[in-house]
Parts: C-alpha cells; structure tokens; sequence
C-alpha cells in the first residue's frame, strides 16, 4: 500500500527559567499598574480642588470691599466732625479727631484704624490712647486663631501639596497680595522719602491699592486706604487693617471637605484596586504557576486550577486554553512514546530475521540453502529500509503542515490525473477506476499532501478490489464541506477494526501478497494530513441489498476553500 510522510517535532524547546512567585512578601507589577491608573485621577481631583486661590481670592475681594466700604465712612465721618473750616480752608483738628476715630472703630474689635495727616504724619490710631495719668495704652489685637491639630495637618498638607504646582494668582482689580511672612505694614512714617511721597500723594488722591498680607505668627491682614475730604480738599487719609479671619477659616472647611472626600475616594479606589488585582492578577500568577508545574512535569491533566476554568471571562477563556494545550502536548508526549515503542517493535522483527538467518548461514554449507537465507537477508533489509523511510516520513508530517500556509486546491484534475495514470498502467485483469467529480472542487489544504492522501487511498482500495473490479471515485461539495469518496468490491474491513486501520503500523493485508510489502503506515499518515488540515476521514463497509459486505468505502471531508 502507497504511503505518505510529514516530519513531526518532538522536540519541545529548551525550558525558559521562571521566577519563583512570592505573593506573601512581593506587591505583584499588575496590582502596582492598577493602584496607578486608580489612584491617578483622585490625585488629580484633589489637586484642582485644592487649587483654591482663586477661590480665596474672591473671598479676599469681597473683604477688601467691604473694609474699604467701612474705610469711606470713617473717613467722611471725621472729614465731617473733626475738620475746621477757617477761610475756605479744611483743617484737621487732632483733638477732635482722635476720640472720634476710638468710638467709629470700637464696633470692631478686629480692625486698626489710623488717621494720617496730609504730610504723612500719624494723628491717631485707635489701639493707642490715653491711660490714667496721662500715660500713653496701647491695646494690642486679638492674638491669632491658633487652628486645631486636624486643621493644623490639614493645612500643612494642603501647603505640600500646592508646593507641587505652579500657583499662578488670578486677582480682582486693585488687589495687591504679598504673603511673605513679616512682611511690614501700610504706613507712613515722617521721615518720607521719595516712594513714600509718591505713595502719600496717590493715597490722597484715592489711588493706593488695597494690601493683603500674611504676618510672621499667621495673620492675614488686609489693608485699605480712604482719603477724608471736606469741601472737594484732602484734609487726611484713614488707613483701615482688619485680621481677614473668616476667609481662612472658610478656605479651611472647604480643604477639609475636600480631603475629606479625596480620602473616601482614595479608600473606594484602593479597595477596588485590590478587588481587580484578586481578580486579575491572582489569577494570572495561578496561571503562571501552572505554567511552571506543567514545564516541571507536573499535574498531567489538572494542571490548572477547576476555579479559574468555571469563570465565564477572559481569565477563564485563557485558563481552559492553556489546559487544553496541556492536554494536547501530554497527548503528543504519549503519542510518540507509543510511536517509538511501535518502530522499536516493528524494527526488531527483521532484525530477529536477518540475525538469525546470519547465524544459520554460518553453519550452513549448501550453496542453495546460503542463497536462500541471503534472499531472506535482502528482503528483510528491504523491509527495514521501507520501514524506516514511512516512520521518517510519519515523523515529518506534522511539523511540516504546521510550517506550510494552507491554500486553495483545485482536487478535481488530481483525481482526473490519478485515475488516468491507472488506465494508462493497469494491466488486463486489473481493477478499474471510476471518477464521478465536478470540473472544479477547491479546498483548502496542501497540494502535495492532499496528493499523497488521494494517491494513498486509492492504492489501497486497488490492491484490495478483485481482478476485473471496479473502484469508484465520488466528489462533491456538501455546504462547506468537499467530501470524496473512494469505493471497492474487496472483502471489506472487520467491524471491530473500522477505527483500529488509522492506527500505526496496523497491517489488514489482501490474501496472496507476500508479507512485508507494506509498513502498516499509509492510512495512518493519511489520517494525521487530513486532520492537520481541519477535516476529517473514516472508513465503513459498503453493504449488498441482502446485508453482506460488498466491499469498502473511505470517506475524506476537507473545507471548501
């Protein structure tokens, strides 16, 4: 019987070392990747968040208004009281100016007030005034608020963070901020110089920014200046410095509520973060121990965990492919040892003949008998190179489909063409063949190897038809699928073996031949093509109205191209 090859790769690649997993004292990289993309987006909300300056601002202009709004009334008030109007000219009076701005600012218990003269010179200021005996009392501010140890931490966190990113301020108009810790304050001295001249002229004029500032011990302070005018004339300027505690106090609640949040959020994405890395990466090193097991020869069919197989996800999907990979490549092991145990079997047999016809030859001395066992000799040594040439060729199919793209393949001309050669060799008692074929069947496959497969099977059904029979050749496509049938009038084949004939070195030979013709490997080989192609052959009895075996019938089904 013809038969075919293939080369087989039995040879697995060298094992690639693996790290030993460590779980218990080693964060996985998959958990710190989903901590990162989790916990960036909180990080980010939090920094906008405690982008607050712009919010600050507008709590310091609102102040800045209002004291400024407080600044024109002291100032009309004392331009009003305490000025002397003595030939159409306004003039401060001191005396009266003094008590005045003390009962305008005792309302506010946290605000300064100063009266300034024309030339720059302090007149009065409300936290200093006459005590007994004439002893000059200077009342100071109320001490700072001092925040509560959350607040305190709360802040110094808020100012960390900031400490990150550039803080561009986004002001209202006629708003000066300086928070450089001591920085001095608004005031006038006598001796002006030439800066304070300009400042003491723009002051007078309505000109002089507000100033926002933050003291050494943590004040805010915020500074307004109001000219006092009396008949269209500056007679002062009235400086007003109130401690802006509730725009901190305000700023404080709204980053503790922030933070607040950001630490929920931060909890929430931890939490889920730990919930995707025992759902993901748990898994993952599972798999990747498995993979490690299975590379050690461990665990031949469970080698994946049953949990990770039940999961209807992605996990899932790649836990039952790596078992059913498993699988196959233990059945390819065991595949081949059975493969080399089969050659050790078949081989041994010729062996044991040619040894013992060598042995017998060296005892014998009758030329006849010598021919005789050197014709045994070349017949097995016939053999064995048959032999060995279809197990090279069973070995290197295989891994030969698996290197060769399949491709479209027109089978009708090679069945016209094989059942031309027949007629144009058989001899006179010969079985005939018979093609039954479309013009054109394409398929999907490998020319040479769907050959061998054609080529293979019908040897095998002429060797088995009667001399004058006939072998029929059907094909047709059935949907997706080209079938081909290939029919002789032989004895048929044993119910029991109708799977039994794929096998290797399974030898079911016509009565007459001679032994050894044929390695028993032809149908095998011709199974392992048509498999690795994706398609499928079988074999059954072909029966007479009245139930016997007229004779037997392959069946190859390869895919429509």
């Amino acid at each position: 019987m013809p038969d075919a090859s293939g080369p087989v790769a039995t040879e697995l690649p060298p094992p690639v070392p693996m790290e030993r997993r460590r779980t218990s004292r080693r964060v996985s990289p998959l958990l710190r990747r989903i901590l990162l993309v989790n916990m960036l987006p909180p990080f980010l909300l939090v920094a906008t968040l405690l982008y607050l300056d712009q919010y600050q601002d507008g709590l310091l202009a609102a102040e800045v208004q209002g004291l400024r709004t407080q600044a024109r009334i002291y100032a009309n008030g004392i331009a009003e009281a305490g000025v002397r109007i003595q030939d159409d000219r306004a003039t401060l009076v001191p005396e009266i100016a003094r008590p005045l701005l003390r009962r305008l600012t005792e309302p506010s218990t946290g605000t300064q007030a100063k009266l300034f003269d024309n030339n720059g010179l302090l007149v009065a200021d409300s936290r200093v005034r006459e005590g007994p005996g004439g002893a000059i009392v200077t009342e100071p501010l109320p001490p700072p608020s001092q925040p509560g140890p959350v607040a305190g931490v709360i802040g110094r966190v808020y100012e960390r963070v900031l400490d990150w990113f550039p803080r561009p301020r986004v002001r209202g108009p006629a708003v000066v901020v300086d928070e450089t810790p001591g920085a001095p304050s608004f005031d006038w001295q006598p001796d002006l110089g030439p800066d304070r001249r300009e400042e003491l002229r723009l002051a007078l004029e309505g000109g002089v920014n507000p100033y926002v500032r933050r003291t050494a011990d943590g004040r805010l302070l915020v500074s307004v200046a109001e000219p006092a005018r009396r008949a269209n004339q500056p007679v002062g300027i009235v400086l007003l410095t109130r401690e802006a505690r509730e725009v901190d106090q305000r700023v404080m609640e709204i980053r503790g509520s922030v933070l607040a949040l950001f630490a929920m959020a931060l909890a929430i994405t931890v939490a889920l973060s730990l919930y995707l890395a025992r759902t993901l990466a748990s898994p993952m090193l599972e798999l990747a121990g498995s993979a490690a097991a299975m590379r050690q020869g461990k665990g031949r069919g469970g080698s994946v965990p049953a949990p990770l197989m039940a999961r209807q996800d992605e996990i899932g999907l790649l836990a039952r492919a790596l078992q059913s990979g498993t699988n196959a490549l233990w059945a390819r092991v065991d595949s081949n040892e059975r493969f080399a145990a089969d050659v050790a079997h078949e081989l041994r047999n010729p062996l044991t003949s040619v040894r013992s016809a060598i042995e017998t030859l060296r005892r014998v001395e009758n030329p006849e008998q010598q021919r005789r066992l050197l014709a045994i000799i070349a017949e097995d040594a016939v053999r064995m190179d048959r032999l060995i040439g279809d197990i090279a060729d069973s070995s290197r199919v295989d891994a030969e489909l698996s290197r060769t793209v399949s491709e479209p393949v027109n089978i009708a001309p090679i069945l016209a063409t094989l059942a031309e050669l027949h007629a144009a060799t058989r001899g006179e008692n010969d079985p005939s063949v018979e093609l039954d074929a479309p013009v054109s069947l394409v398929v999907r496959g490998v020319e040479g190897r769907v050959v061998q497969v054609l080529r293979n099977l019908l040897g095998n059904a002429l060797s088995f038809s009667p001399p004058g029979g006939k072998v029929r050749v059907r094909a047709r496509a059935t949907g997706a699928v080209a079938e081909i049938a290939i029919e002789d009038e032989g004895p048929g084949i044993p119910e029991a073996k109708l799977e039994g004939i794929f096998d290797r070195f399974y030898s079911e030979r016509p009565q007459g031949e001679r032994f050894g013709q044929h390695s028993g490997l032809g149908l095998s080989i011709s199974r392992q093509i048509v498999e690795a192609l994706g398609g499928r052959i079988m074999a059954e009895n072909r029966r007479n109205p009245d139930g016997s075996v007229a004779g037997a019938r392959f069946v190859v089904r390869l895919p429509v191209a």
